[in-house]
């Protein structure tokens, strides 16, 4: 299963929300729902009709942080394949650090994705602009700065340089009608 999307007009947030399994998301609504039965029908309450505003408010609280962070262990057992870390052992600090502070421990320390170059096969981070094996360029540079520009830029955003006169890649050129 590939995790990146080639349509550039998703956003990125659109594109992490799709990490989270189908499992996850069918067991977060029965969470919730095993929840408000929990609060309305097992759990002895006084029927005094002054105090159901607060036990609506503290069922849904509760049903929704249970169903979230069902959702949260369905979406790292996913990003952490994505990043090629040990599943099991994430997994395992997720689920067993109370109070979500194995999810906070996971996003701290967890790795950069990796992407390999076309031209070579290197696996690198995302955020390199040439290959350091081939020197393949992955991303628009400014040929007088080396800085990351965008395809549409004219001049350079940190030193003004002229982007029309540098030596673009061919497969970066059609970007700039060049």
């Amino acid at each position: 299963m590939s995790y990146t999307n080639e349509n550039p007009t998703v956003a990125r947030g659109d594109r992490e929300l799709e990490m989270i399994p189908r499992w996850s998301i069918v067991l977060a609504f029965v969470v919730f729902a095993a929840t408000q039965y929990l609060f309305h029908f097992v759990m002895p309450h006084h029927h005094a009709i002054s105090l159901l505003p607060m036990r609506l408010l503290t069922s849904f609280s509760w049903g929704t942080a249970l169903a979230s962070y069902v959702l949260l262990i369905g979406y790292v057992s996913r990003d952490v394949k994505r990043r090629d870390m040990s599943a099991g052992l994430w997994m395992l600090i997720v689920l067993v650090l109370p109070a979500g502070i194995g999810a906070v421990v996971y996003f701290l320390l967890r790795q950069p994705i990796l992407s390999r170059c076309p031209n070579c096969s290197t696996q690198i981070d995302t955020g390199y602009h040439f290959c350091p094996q081939c020197r393949f360029q992955m991303a628009p540079v400014c040929g007088g700065c080396l800085r990351s520009v965008k395809i549409t830029d004219v001049y350079c955003t940190v030193c003004g340089h002229d982007l029309a006169k540098d030596t673009t890649p061919a497969r970066l050129k059609v970007y700039h009608g060049g």
